[in-house]
């Protein structure tokens, strides 16, 4: 990600220095149980974790020659240490360390996304408890259907955050594992209590089962469901771009004063916010395949995923933060128009309540068939003509004769399609 839209704590979280410190842990660690085990002098690891130190660029210099990232942090960190480095890295092997890092990483990014996507869950309910009777109409395949209301429609955002949430809490704790087991996993240099201590210390379970890597279906889980969250963001977001067409105008992102829609036009208010998140939507979901196909490696181990990990989880949780985080701040400043939502609503000239004189007709004793081609043929009529609904059923003499004018005049109640609307947002305990 561009260092202008990394947030400060993603930041950190994927810096160079912040890897390499996770690494450090993990050796440190390590270095403390085989005291434990009796394996080395407590004294050695007490020099150890005074005088482990690195730079991030003398580890790049390093590597510039060797190759090899974590010999040029082994030989970083040993250059200050001394002649106790030699109990540093005993027994382990590369993947022990960068993977067991990995995860505490993973592990910080996801409870950060957390935060985040419980503050966007807050902003939304508190959408949905101001608009619970505020009246608007639902759509179907872009068009007018029946009406509902703007807190109904936050509601189910809510609700999708939950679902987001509970994934994301699974997502975690399956990332939450460590692997200090050797070249394939058989600790056949390491001792299994060296791994336990150093999973317990950094917040980690050790895996039931390892090669020398942990197996990508883990990380895999973790950016589909980051993946998922993002679609969810788009989906919201372009709900609101489609709302804020001119034509339609039921809400719109807020426009700071001084800010600028267009070059060109200087009445425009785009909702630009909600374009980005779209946006990059495509680039979470996108690396969510290439983390599918991390899953399959060669034998215990080859390298292939290494290179597309190293993009795709620090962009994607990146990403998602970002997104997030701005999707979070249109809600709370978002605008609302109610009476735009109550024209719009009555664009029709009645016909959304074409289903409830439908209904009437049938509880009349007509066929479903025949009260359908009663309405659908006024309903086309007002299409064509503009005429209120209401005034063309009253002049069909089909229609007069099963129902009264009072009694098509009381079809024609918004406050009808609310009467269940409380019992969903008991639901949620509201």
């Amino acid at each position: 990600m561009i260092d202008r839209y990394t947030l400060p704590e993603m930041k950190h979280i994927w810096s160079d220095q912040n890897k390499f410190q996770k690494w450090l842990d993990v050796e440190i660690a390590a270095c403390e149980a085989m005291v434990e085990l009796g394996q080395v002098p407590a004294e050695a690891v007490e020099n150890i974790k005074a005088k482990a130190y690195f730079t991030v660029e003398r580890i790049l210099e390093i590597e510039e020659v060797t190759r090899h990232d974590v010999i040029a942090f082994l030989t970083c960190v040993a250059e200050n240490v001394g002649e106790d480095s030699k109990y540093i890295h005993m027994g382990l092997t590369s993947s022990d360390v960068v993977d067991t890092a990995q995860c505490v990483r993973m592990k910080e990014a996801g409870e950060h996304v957390l935060k985040r996507l419980q503050r966007l869950r807050e902003v939304l309910l508190e959408k949905a408890k101001e608009h619970r009777q505020t009246l608007m109409i639902g759509r179907t395949h872009g068009i007018h259907a029946e009406p509902m209301t703007f807190g109904l429609k936050m509601l189910l955002w809510v609700a999708e955050t939950e679902r987001n949430l509970e994934r994301l809490e699974q997502a975690i704790k399956a990332v939450s594992v460590g692997a200090i087991s050797g070249a394939v996993g058989t600790y056949a240099n390491i001792d299994p209590r060296i791994e336990a201590y150093v999973c317990r210390k950094l917040g980690l379970k050790p895996a039931r089962v390892s090669t020398q890597i942990l197996q990508r279906d883990r990380h895999a889980d973790y950016l589909c469901t980051m993946a998922v969250i993002a679609a969810s963001l788009d989906k919201f977001a372009t709900e609101i771009r489609n709302l804020q067409r001119t034509d339609i105008l039921e809400v719109e992102e807020y426009f700071n004063k001084g800010q600028k829609g267009s070059s060109a036009m200087p009445h425009k208010r785009n909702p630009i916010t909600a374009e980005n998140v779209s946006g990059l939507s495509r680039v979470v979901k996108a690396n969510a395949m290439a983390a599918l196909d991390n899953v399959t490696l060669w034998h215990e181990r080859d390298i292939s995923h290494s290179s597309a990990e190293r993009v795709i989880i620090p962009d994607s949780t990146t990403a998602l933060d970002f997104m997030i985080f701005r999707f979070t701040g249109v809600m709370e400043k978002l605008l609302v128009y109610p009476e735009n939502m109550k024209r719009n609503l009555e664009k029709t000239l009645g016909l959304v309540f074409s289903q409830r004189v439908l209904l009437a007709l049938v509880d009349k004793g007509l066929t479903r068939e025949q009260a359908y081609e009663l309405v659908q043929r006024n309903a086309m009529e007002a299409w064509r003509t503009g005429t209120r609904f209401i005034e063309l059923l009253e002049a069909d003499a089909a229609i007069k004769q099963q129902l009264t004018s009072e009694e098509l005049q009381s079809l024609f109640d918004y406050s009808y399609h609310l009467g269940h609307i409380d019992d969903i947002y008991a639901r949620f305990g509201l």
